[in-house]
């Protein structure tokens, strides 16, 4: 199993950047997912969780109303947009897999996650 985030990068406080996380090696419409992020010297955290059609999302009381989290079951890509970003998002942002459990804070529930991809917001 693999899974591939990519898009991340440096931008400006208030910009905006969209994140995609390719699957490969699961039967990716049958997987919850979710996005993970781990700031320096700070734990991983969730962020946000689709449910498998895509139909239910769910997210941290720190990004909800800037960042949206989607999926394209056709393409086995999830995908998190961010906007209005603040210095204090500057992570590396991962994807994860769950085939039971939907929008999971608990990251031992993850069946997979996957690499990350560095993103840096300047103030």
């Amino acid at each position: 199993v693999q899974l591939q985030a990519s898009g991340g990068g440096l931008v400006e406080a208030g910009d905006s950047l969209r994140l995609s996380c390719a699957a490969s090696g699961l039967t990716f419409s049958s997987y919850h997912m979710s996005w993970l992020r781990q700031a320096p010297g700070k734990e991983r955290e969730f962020v946000a969780g689709i449910s498998r059609s895509g139909d239910m999302t769910s997210y941290s009381d720190s990004v909800k109303g800037r960042f949206t989290i989607s999926r394209d079951n056709a393409k086995n890509t999830v995908y998190l947009g961010l906007n209005s970003l603040k210095p204090e998002d500057a992570a590396v942002y991962s994807c994860a897999a769950d085939l039971v459990h939907w929008g999971s804070r608990l990251l031992s529930d993850y069946d997979y996650r996957g690499q990350g991809t560095l993103v840096t917001v300047s103030s």
